[in-house]
């Protein structure tokens, strides 16, 4: 992938058949052409036949259209949508294991209650703790606690959703026949996905 100048991070959402063998296809598509996946969630939606998909990918505008189009030739993907230029909310959450040496326990204590981190697990010289935020917020914790000492951490991956507002604003355009953005096409795959009454509310 493309991490040159003007290479960003970007967040997608896609909405696939629940069915056997779709995440190896996602990941082999990404895989034959070179795109580096930074972060994959993957769950049940409502639909326990829809599972949605997030991806982290870094790449320029050129390098993200062009992942779109590849996804959308999937048979198992019912809609894409880039969720980083749109009003949305995205968490992670992450374990971690911290050095809580006498010495430095109430530190380590001081900076879970800054970041509302929870206390899981704890034994003689350690402490594993739980926090869930953004992208920012994580690296701050793991920042400030990297010099006492990070043992392990594991990641699970972003999660996002678009807000509610913007939902019912293109629901509101829906009704009205408009193409939001004026994207040539747009309008046309929007017709045909509304039929499928699982990508109710999966906005792009």
């Amino acid at each position: 992938m493309n991490n040159g100048q003007g290479a960003k991070k970007h967040t997608i959402a896609v909405l696939v058949e629940n069915k056997f063998g779709v995440l190896s296809r996602v990941a082999g598509l990404f895989s034959a052409r070179g795109y580096n996946i930074e972060s994959l969630s993957v769950g049940e939606t409502v639909d326990p036949s829809v599972s949605r998909m997030t991806l982290v990918v870094r790449g320029d505008e050129v390098v993200i259209e062009q992942v779109g189009k590849q996804l959308h030739k999937l048979i198992d993907v019912i809609k894409v949508t880039d969720l980083t230029q749109e009003n949305h909310v995205e968490r992670e959450l992450v374990l971690m294991r911290v050095n809580a040496e006498p010495q430095h326990r109430a530190e380590v204590l001081r900076v879970a209650d800054i970041f509302r981190a929870k206390v899981i697990d704890v034994t003689p010289m350690t402490l594993t703790l739980e926090v869930t935020g953004d992208e920012s917020k994580l690296a701050a914790i793991i920042e400030l606690l990297r010099p006492i000492g990070i043992q392990e951490l594991v990641r699970t991956g972003k999660v996002a959703i678009a807000r509610g507002s913007k939902t019912a604003r293109r629901r509101t355009e829906e009704r009205l026949g408009k193409a939001p953005d004026g994207a040539p096409g747009r309008r046309r795959r929007e017709e045909e996905g509304s039929r499928d009454p699982r990508i109710a509310g999966f906005v792009d």
